[in-house]
């Protein structure tokens, strides 16, 4: 009997340094891991999604809270000789394989869409992934925020063929960015005022 309840007193002391190392490292490496998703994930869809603009999206960065929900969102702003010309916001939807992360920009003076770059996707490859194509992107490029729902849904963007839940899962995704645009314009203007 004493043997056993040494042996769960040293497999649970393991357990327990080994959970606050692991704990440890995650805490010490949060900032670098965050840095390396904005600039290897959500940086290259930065650059195909705004237009126009010669400063930093991701050093300038500012976050919002949406009225009326818990919800955090983070804006990239495009800025053209001191002027805010756009924004880019990154919206998530259920896809067949799990979250679609998309990041879509959007023309502050025309109110459109100036186009869509997925951001991240566990679909399946050679069929679900077709999502991130020219084929698929390219539809959104400014495009105005009406009728914006894939053509089964009464729209007029074109889902991938064989990818019906990877296609409404980034029309998801942009529909619920553009909803946070639409909630938070007002505030974006007012942060980057000094730039209109």
């Amino acid at each position: 009997m004493r043997e056993i309840i040494k042996m769960i007193l040293v497999l649970s002391a393991i357990c327990l340094v080994a959970g606050l190392l692991l704990g440890t490292v995650k805490q010490a490496t949060l900032s670098r891991i965050e840095e390396q998703v904005l600039i290897c994930v959500q940086g290259p869809a930065l650059k195909n999604v705004l237009k126009d603009f010669d400063n930093n999206p991701i050093a300038e960065r500012k976050k919002f809270k949406v009225d009326k929900t818990d919800t955090q969102v983070t804006v990239f702003p495009a800025i053209s000789k001191g002027y805010l010309t756009g924004v880019a916001i990154e919206g998530f939807g259920k896809g067949y394989g799990g979250d679609i992360g998309v990041m879509v920009g959007f023309d502050l003076k025309k109110d459109e869409l100036t186009g869509i770059g997925i951001t991240t996707m566990k679909e399946t490859p050679g069929i679900g992934t077709y999502i991130s194509k020219n084929d698929f992107t390219d539809q959104f490029f400014e495009h105005p925020m009406g009728n914006l729902a894939l053509k089964s849904q009464k729209g007029d963007i074109d889902a991938v063929s064989g990818a019906t839940f990877s296609s409404k899962g980034a029309m998801d995704a942009v529909q619920k960015s553009v909803n946070i645009y639409s909630t938070i314009k007002p505030e974006i203007l007012r942060a980057w005022k000094h730039m209109e």
